[in-house]
C-alpha cells in the first residue's frame, strides 16, 4: 500500500509504504550535512551548485530534505531497491526536480569512482545480515532497508572515497553500536571523521543514533559536538527537532 506524504519541506512529498518509509534519522542527517546540528556543515545558495550523491537513498526523502535546506544542488540518488527507486522517481517528477535530483536503482558497490563530488549523504542498512534469521533467505524491502544484504560499511565508506573530489564531504547517520566498524572503515578509505554528534531519544538515556562527517584526505583530529535530544519528557519533540523539521 502505496501512500504520498507531504514533508513540510518547501512542499517537498514522497511516496512511501511499509518498507521505504521514513523517519527521524533521514531529516537528522538533511539537517547535519546543511550545518543546522552545528556541524560544519555544506554552504547554502552556492553560486555553482553542488554535485551530491545519496547512497542508500529509499525513497528519496533526505535527497529532497537537504535539497531544500541548500537551496538546491545537483544530487543523484542511489538503491539496489528497485521498488523504493521508482517510488523516489516518481516523487522527482511529482516535485518537478528531474532536472536536479535522479534516482537510479542497482548496487553501490557499481557505481564507477568519479571522484568529482562536494558530497556524499547516506543513511546505509543498520545491522549485519545473518544468514539463519527469519527473513534473510528472501529480503523483502523492509528488510534490504535495514540490513547489509550487498554492501557493508567498508563499502558504503569505500564507494563515497571514490566518488568525491580531495577535500570533499561525506556525511553519514548511523547507529553507536557501529561506530568501530565506521570510523575504521572511513579511514581505510581515505576518509578522516571530523565531526560526531550523539543522538538520544531523550534526555538522560543512552544515544541511539550517531552522526558522523569525515573530509577526504584530511588530517586527524575529530570533534565531538553537543548531542541532540529527540523527544521532551512527556514524549513530544523537542523545540531542536522541530526546528530541523521547521515547524517553528
Amino acid at each position: 500500500m502505496e501512500r504520498i506524504d507531504d514533508t513540510g519541506f518547501g512542499g517537498l512529498r514522497v511516496i512511501q509504504n511499509r518498507g521505504s518509509g521514513y523517519g527521524v534519522d533521514a531529516v537528522l542527517l538533511a539537517s547535519f550535512a546543511s550545518g543546522e546540528t552545528g556541524a560544519k556543515g555544506l554552504p547554502k545558495g552556492a553560486r555553482k551548485p553542488l554535485k551530491i550523491a545519496d547512497l542508500g537513498t529509499g525513497c528519496g526523502v533526505a535527497a529532497f530534505i537537504l535539497y531544500h535546506k541548500l537551496g538546491g544542488a545537483v544530487m543523484t540518488g542511489y538503491d539496489i531497491n528497485s521498488g523504493a527507486i521508482d517510488r523516489a522517481q516518481r516523487a522527482c517528477l511529482m516535485n518537478g526536480l528531474t532536472e536536479d535530483i535522479q534516482f537510479i536503482c542497482g548496487d553501490i558497490k557499481n557505481i564507477e569512482a568519479s571522484a568529482d563530488l562536494d558530497a556524499v549523504i547516506t543513511n546505509p542498512p543498520y545491522f549485519r545480515r545473518t544468514p539463519d534469521e527469519p527473513g534473510a533467505a528472501d529480503p523483502d524491502e523492509r528488510y534490504i532497508a535495514r540490513h547489509e544484504t550487498t554492501a557493508d560499511i567498508s563499502d558504503f565508506a569505500a564507494v563515497s572515497a571514490g566518488m568525491l573530489r580531495e577535500g570533499g564531504h561525506l556525511y553519514m547517520v548511523h547507529r553507536p553500536d557501529r561506530l568501530a566498524d565506521i570510523i575504521a572503515g572511513m579511514r581505510a578509505a581515505g576518509i578522516e571523521p571530523k565531526e560526531m554528534q550523539l543522538v538520544v531519544p531523550r534526555e538522560g538515556k543512552a544515544a541511539n543514533i550517531v552522526l558522523i562527517h569525515g573530509i577526504k584526505g584530511a588530517g586527524a583530529e575529530m570533534h565531538l559536538l553537543p548531542q541532540i535530544a529527540v523527544h521532551t519528557a512527556d514524549g513530544g519533540y523537542t523545540d531542536e527537532i522541530l526546528q530541523y523539521y521547521e515547524r517553528v
